[in-house]
């Protein structure tokens, strides 16, 4: 286990040992509410754009399931007759120019492993800009009349109308510490002022505020190479296999894999982790098992008998009647202010 690694898991379990760094947490607290405060009182310039936006993100680190809610986000709005599109900041890319128009066939190099994975994921036009109110921008010229940002939360420069958090079930918010003392990127506080707090699974540890339940659902085997689709049972591959996961949280798909009865090597890599032939050299040959978003980064390379997990979100029906009250009353003022 790398240090980050060891870090992350003490930030949650709640470890002693950080003791002598919460100082330094609430440095870091003071530091985010005054920043905070310079976007509130105009000492910073917010951008608009003319459609709605919402924004997607969470105030702790390690993987939640921001993607997958931003992936249903986008379908359900689709299904409402929106016209939507994601911007993102393109973690884990570089791109030659920005405003990076994602496709499926985008380099993730350049577009990063996440914003690539939901333009394959979703058909919706994506955009990857480290400034995300230019990357907004270029979404409404592309003719989308809301904007979806993934993982904008923190990014004040981007004004928004409606923000939504994304917590772990399992993990919760740790020790409720701010960085580096415990995960949080900003206080708990926070989480008063956002829309919804959504839970990712079931929740294991108390949350002091409402939350609405959010569900990963297993819905298909994808193989790799082939792009072939197949039910989950009974399983298209042999056990045991190799199981591999460069994501936040590479525990909760190993966890669901054995749910669905895959048993073999189960190998957490490092979010966002750059991917060659060499990750797949292992002593033994087996069927190789990952997720969607680590799959965008090897299809050109991954052994032959690789297949890919598909999951998708949950999220309950008044969930939806709300949102969609939120909404209409949204465009309804847009179009009064008009």
């Amino acid at each position: 286990m790398s240090l980050a690694e060891r870090w992350l898991k003490a930030a949650y379990d709640g470890s002693a040992w950080l003791t002598p760094l919460y100082p330094l947490g609430n440095l870091y607290r003071y530091l985010m509410k005054r920043r905070a405060m310079r976007y509130a009182l105009g000492q910073q310039m917010v951008r608009r754009v003319p459609v709605p936006v919402i924004v997607v993100g969470n105030i702790t680190l390690g993987g939640t399931g921001k993607s997958p809610l931003v992936a249903w986000l986008s379908r359900w709005l689709q299904a409402q007759g929106f016209s939507p599109g994601i911007v993102t900041r393109g973690y884990g890319g570089k791109a030659p120019l920005y405003p990076l128009l994602v496709t499926s066939a985008t380099d993730p190099q350049h577009s990063g492993d996440e914003p690539l994975m939901l333009a394959q994921q979703t058909g919706v036009p994506v955009v990857a800009d480290p400034q995300r109110a230019r990357g907004a921008a270029m979404l409404v010229q592309q003719g989308c009349d809301i904007v979806i940002s993934d993982d904008g939360l923190q990014h004040l420069a981007l004004g928004r109308d409606i923000e939504f958090v994304v917590i772990d079930g399992t993990r919760g918010l740790g020790n409720q510490r701010c960085l580096p003392a415990g995960p949080l990127r900003e206080s708990a506080a926070r989480l008063a002022s956002v829309d919804a707090v959504i839970v990712n699974g079931a929740l294991q540890r108390p949350l002091k505020i409402d939350s609405v339940p959010m569900t990963l659902v297993p819905t298909r085997w994808r193989h790799l190479s082939s792009g072939e689709q197949r039910p989950l049972a009974p399983l298209p591959f042999s056990l045991p296999v190799h199981g591999l996961a460069g994501i936040g949280h590479p525990q909760r798909f190993f966890d669901t894999l054995r749910t669905l009865g895959v048993s073999g090597e189960m190998h957490p890599l490092a979010d966002h982790q750059p991917f060659d032939a060499n990750t797949f050299r292992f002593a033994s040959k087996r069927p190789i098992i990952m997720t969607a978003k680590d799959a965008v980064k090897c299809q050109a390379f991954a052994p032959p008998d690789s297949w890919v997990l598909e999951v998708e979100a949950q999220l309950p029906r008044a969930f939806e009647d709300w949102l969609r009250d939120r909404l209409s009353d949204l465009t309804q003022r847009g179009s009064t202010d008009g």
